[in-house]
């Protein structure tokens, strides 16, 4: 039973971010992510249990992450509009089902973008991209 409840997460969130991409000066798939198990979500045990060290950690605020994704402009075509609100959804599966949301970025230029919480077992889930930033 407790696979299953995890399987549930991952899945969830693989099937919410397939055809998905985040945009900076380069398009990267938005891949879902299932790291290890933690007490707390901060960027030290983030960083021990992905084997990245915290000095390299940026952390970012979860809802300012996805306010640019979610936000929807006049200019909006259908396609856009269409990924505004699957990020909508996606933000707010993750809102429903994780706690202590955290946005972790690694790098200066090619930045590795984690987007991460827990869940009610302390295991990480969420998602993983990439952002092109000179």
């Amino acid at each position: 039973m407790q696979k299953e409840s995890m399987d549930f997460i991952f899945d969830s969130m693989k099937s919410m971010t397939e055809g998905l991409y985040y945009m900076s000066e380069t398009d990267a798939e938005i891949l879902a992510f299932k790291g290890g198990i933690v007490d707390r979500l901060d960027k030290e045990s983030f960083a021990k249990s992905t084997a990245l060290r915290s000095e390299e950690i940026e952390e970012r605020d979860f809802e300012k992450f996805f306010e640019r994704l979610t936000k929807v402009q006049d200019w909006f075509g259908e396609e856009e509009r269409k990924n505004a609100e699957r990020f909508k959804k996606l933000r707010d599966f993750m809102k429903n089902h994780l706690r202590d949301l955290r946005v972790f970025r690694v790098g200066k230029i090619e930045i590795e973008i984690y987007v991460v919480g827990i869940d009610s077992k302390g295991r990480i889930y969420g998602f993983r991209t990439q952002a092109v930033e000179t």
